[in-house]
């Protein structure tokens, strides 16, 4: 069954984002001078120098060491890394890592997106520092992981210019699509039958509020949700969505395209269907949010300027 907790299967489990960071008395951190020791989720971490055996166990970690510089030091990246091309991918495992297997690669840092199978006591007894990057909750908790690798890495001015452009071409977006279709309701699906959703609390829903949409899932959140509520297809019929947004397309991810959306009983008759606004969008881009976010952003933004204003 689909549940919340599958929906961060490939970032980690929900957090407020990045810890602080700070070099340590041997230098600055803006000169990405080491010894460095930032604080992630599994408390703080130093890195005694620059790392040149990296191991990711997050496709969005392995997404923000390539955009920050340090993808020649990155010696292995876990099995569902498959972006960017070229990317080391090995069959490691980051919801359950092997330190036996892990250690192979004599890691000098290892990036994961939780704490699970004792993996931050068994590196730590062998003198490997471990950032644990949980999946953000906000964009400014994707911004500061970035950075915190960044720092961690080595690549701290690169970490600032990627986040800088992402900003940049965010704003962009946002500005270019105006309010002029603020208030179109919208229906975020992450699984079918059942049918699964993301409220505005969560992180793409905080980027949907950034064009003024309206979630149609926030009626039915119920605390022990935690954002992701179950909904039902009466539900979704009668909230009448005027913008549908699949993250289960590929065939791993349910293969739900806008044709089998469109030929689901009774969906015909929702403005979203009727009006062609299925938006597929790219399942790997909407659940690892890093550097690709403007990608995100962007799609959300073509699906907003075509639908028809209220």
């Amino acid at each position: 069954m689909f549940t919340a907790a599958a929906i961060l299967v490939g970032c980690g489990s929900k957090s407020s984002g990045a810890g602080t960071s700070s070099a340590s008395a041997s230098g600055s951190s803006t000169a990405s001078s080491f010894p460095v020791t930032v604080t992630s989720a599994s408390g703080k971490v130093t890195v005694k120098s620059r790392p040149q055996h990296i191991v990711s166990l997050s496709p969005t970690a392995t997404e923000d060491l390539y955009a920050v510089g340090a993808g020649k030091q990155v010696v292995a990246v876990d099995s569902n890394s498959n972006y960017p091309a070229g990317a080391p991918v090995t069959s490691l495992s980051g919801v359950s890592p092997n330190v036996e297997a892990i250690v192979k690669y004599n890691p000098d840092l290892v990036v994961a997106s939780q704490d699970s199978g004792g993996l931050v006591a068994g590196l730590r007894k062998l003198g490997v520092p471990v950032l644990i990057e949980p999946a953000a909750t906000t964009v400014d908790g994707a911004y500061a992981q970035i950075d915190q690798i960044g720092q961690a890495t080595g690549h701290t001015t690169q970490a600032a210019q990627t986040v800088a452009g992402m900003k940049s071409a965010i704003a962009a977006t946002v500005k270019q699509a105006g309010a002029r279709h603020a208030n179109l309701s919208y229906y975020w699906e992450l699984g079918a039958n059942p049918y699964y959703s993301a409220t505005s609390s969560t992180f793409v829903g905080q980027i949907a509020s950034l064009f003024g949409l309206k979630n149609i899932a926030d009626k039915a959140d119920k605390a022990s949700d935690g954002g992701y509520p179950q909904l039902s297809q009466e539900y979704i019929l009668s909230a009448q969505p005027q913008l549908i947004f699949l993250t289960d397309n590929q065939s791993s991810d349910g293969a739900q395209s806008p044709a089998v959306v469109a030929a689901r009983p009774g969906w015909s008759g929702i403005p979203a269907v009727k009006n062609k606004e299925i938006i597929a969008l790219n399942d790997d881009v909407a659940s690892r949010w890093g550097p690709r976010l403007p990608q995100l952003v962007a799609q959300i933004s073509q699906a907003v300027e075509k639908a028809p204003s209220r």
